[in-house]
């Protein structure tokens, strides 16, 4: 049974034939995500949404100077409803017990995505998986700004994207890649 619901919003005409079955793969690696990660056990009880938006680096360098104080664009922007390092089981509670809860927003930007590929010799498929994985787990409370959990969270990115088919972002090019656009 899906516990999360994948709604994506291509605010942005680049990615209309970014990669073959873009919304279908995407939607994929969301569930797995939110699927394989460690979550509070009241989430086992609730049906989540996520909304997942394709922009360009226009939209995004406006969300990470008004969010973040950055005057830049970035590949993706996590947008958490909760925060899962203080949350609390009442924090659910004003969703109507058969409602969706909304988990949050990702926001991926064609441009700075696209420069990343090639300069990484990625895939856009490749990256854009791997930035829906860690923007998903971002979602869920887990961050990079200490070693360990930078360990942590890498591992579990390239266990989801190895049983997703994809290879490990960290060392892409030391395998073959699945589709190169």
């Amino acid at each position: 049974m899906r516990h999360i619901t994948v709604n994506i919003d291509k605010a942005s005409a680049k990615w209309n034939r970014a990669f073959p079955l873009m919304p279908t793969k995407i939607a994929a690696a969301a569930t797995e995500t939110f699927l394989q990660a460690k979550k509070p056990a009241a989430f086992g009880r609730r049906h989540f949404d996520v909304n997942i938006v394709l922009t360009d680096d226009t939209n995004v360098r406006t969300l990470n100077k008004n969010y973040r104080g950055k005057n830049k664009p970035t590949n993706v922007l996590s947008f958490p409803q909760f925060n899962l390092q203080n949350f609390r089981r009442a924090a659910l509670d004003i969703y109507p017990p058969k409602s969706d809860v909304p988990l949050g927003d990702i926001v991926l930007a064609y441009q700075t995505i696209r420069a990343e590929c090639n300069e990484q010799d990625k895939s856009l498929e490749n990256h854009v998986i791997h930035l829906i994985v860690h923007g998903i787990l971002h979602l869920l409370g887990y961050d990079h700004m200490r070693t360990r959990e930078a360990e942590a969270m890498e591992k579990l990115e390239c266990d989801i994207l190895a049983s997703l088919g994809y290879p490990d972002p960290y060392h892409e090019k030391s395998r073959l890649k699945k589709i190169k656009h």
